[in-house]
């Protein structure tokens, strides 16, 4: 019993955590691609306040920038979305047979298989 217990906590916590983890950076207007910018680029690497404060003004503008409201907005919602939400559930995304599928044009369907889903048509 605790075995399935421990598999279906881990399902639910890899499906659920991105999606509030989403929903309270929305609140504040960031997404995960903003936040990890303005967290990675805001270290204290030389120990001078001065650069610092420097440093920590860029981490600010380019996280701002990659936020919702941001002028890359756009880019940063995506790659928080595609990007980092698939790579922590470990989602690979399309499966390539599913994208030879979305290339490959299907044959037009004649006017009886449209209205009789086929059966009329000698398809089915």
């Amino acid at each position: 019993m605790t075995d399935w217990t421990k598999k279906k906590y881990n399902e639910y916590y890899t499906s659920y955590m991105p999606w509030i983890e989403d929903k309270v950076l929305g609140h504040w207007g960031e997404n995960k691609t903003s936040y990890t910018v303005k967290d990675k680029m805001s270290t204290d690497v030389t120990g001078d306040k001065n650069i610092n404060a420097i440093q920590g003004g860029v981490a600010e503008g380019v996280g701002g920038t990659l936020s919702s409201g941001g002028v890359l907005g756009g880019v940063g919602d995506m790659t928080s979305k595609e990007g980092v939400n698939r790579a922590e559930r470990g989602d690979p995304g399309i499966d390539p047979k599913e994208l030879e599928k979305l290339g490959k044009k299907e044959e037009p369907k004649t006017w009886t298989e449209s209205l009789s889903g086929g059966y009329l048509g000698g398809k089915k």
